[in-house]
């Protein structure tokens, strides 16, 4: 999330309570989780295996528990005790939640020759684009930005929290859900069927690309970057902050985890388990997923097996 204008490292520090080590007059220009940072940003980092990790990101100012850390050239800390709560105050003094008081908020942006059909709800600060539309029972939430010529059909969600946590098992409340602070982008020309859910981003955008296609029953993790007409059947699941690649097709049932890239152009058939990065202009099959004609091969041998120890005992 980027802040509406840049703000020193001491203002910072004085809305969190911060000890700062380094530049006082540095301006943080956003903040973001590990995932999406870039340079002028804020990260927040509270145990030991991810210190090195967030202070060799592209992050420039990093809030820490620790300040018996290298500092890197170029950046600064923020030393707090519990670094996931400043987080949390800083993402809720600059998207703090508003709750909507009608079905279409007031601040929302819609397009010429958009149709929106009745029960759907648009939130605060959404804009949509010209000539969509918006099925009825469809939930746009907080700062959402449709393109234009978008079709969304019945149940949809778009912008739900993210499923993402801090974890801490020596508390009495071990998950405490991160705020999502981010928002979904659904490009010019995509089509979403029914009852799919498109997560918002944790910091950052959660982005469906340009002439994109979405069957029903989907899910959309956290901060995924679908590319340019891809297309997706029914009842996959893109877990937080993987891409896919310009002209991907997901065939139904598939399961893709967080993280990762998918090629363009590469096609996953049904109910394949995506693991690791796949490179592009590829057909993949099976769990975890392989070459499709390697997997082919692999079944027909496995079929043959009761035949060859068959042969093997006599």
């Amino acid at each position: 999330m980027k802040f509406p204008s840049p703000v020193s490292l001491s203002w910072v520090a004085a809305l969190i309570d911060a000890e700062i080590i380094g530049d006082a007059n540095a301006q943080a220009t956003g903040i973001n989780e590990i995932h999406k940072v870039q340079s002028g940003d804020l990260v927040f980092v509270d145990h030991p295996k991810y210190y090195d990790k967030c202070l060799q990101s592209a992050a420039t100012f990093i809030i820490i528990n620790n300040k018996e850390v290298t500092i890197p050239e170029g950046k600064a800390l923020l030393l707090v005790d519990a670094p996931f709560d400043a987080y949390q105050k800083i993402t809720d003094y600059f998207r703090p939640f508003v709750p909507s008081t009608k079905s279409i908020s007031d601040s929302a942006i819609i397009g010429e020759g958009t149709v929106v059909m009745p029960n759907t709800f648009i939130g605060n600060n959404v804009v949509i684009g010209n000539d969509c539309v918006i099925y009825p029972n469809v939930t746009i939430l907080d700062h959402s930005i449709i393109g234009n010529n978008v079709v969304i059909q019945s149940g949809t969600v778009i912008g739900g929290n993210a499923f993402y946590y801090n974890t801490k098992k020596n508390r009495e409340v071990w998950f405490k859900r991160m705020n999502s602070c981010g928002n979904v982008v659904i490009e010019d020309n995509v089509e979403i069927g029914c009852n799919c859910t498109i997560d918002r981003g944790v910091s950052a955008e959660t982005v469906i690309g340009r002439g994109s296609i979405l069957d029903n029953l989907i899910q959309i993790g956290h901060d995924v970057v679908i590319g340019k007409n891809c297309l997706i059947a029914s009842q996959v699941g893109i877990a937080g902050a993987t891409t896919l690649e310009d002209g991907v097709t997901v065939w139904g049932q598939a399961g893709i985890n967080k993280t990762l890239t998918i090629g363009k152009g590469a096609v996953v058939l049904g109910q394949t388990g995506v693991s690791k990065s796949i490179a592009g202009d590829k057909t993949y099959w099976g769990t975890p997923a392989i070459d499709a004609r390697e997997k082919q091969k692999e079944s027909v041998w496995m079929r043959r097996l009761p035949e060859l120890w068959k042969k093997v005992m006599e």
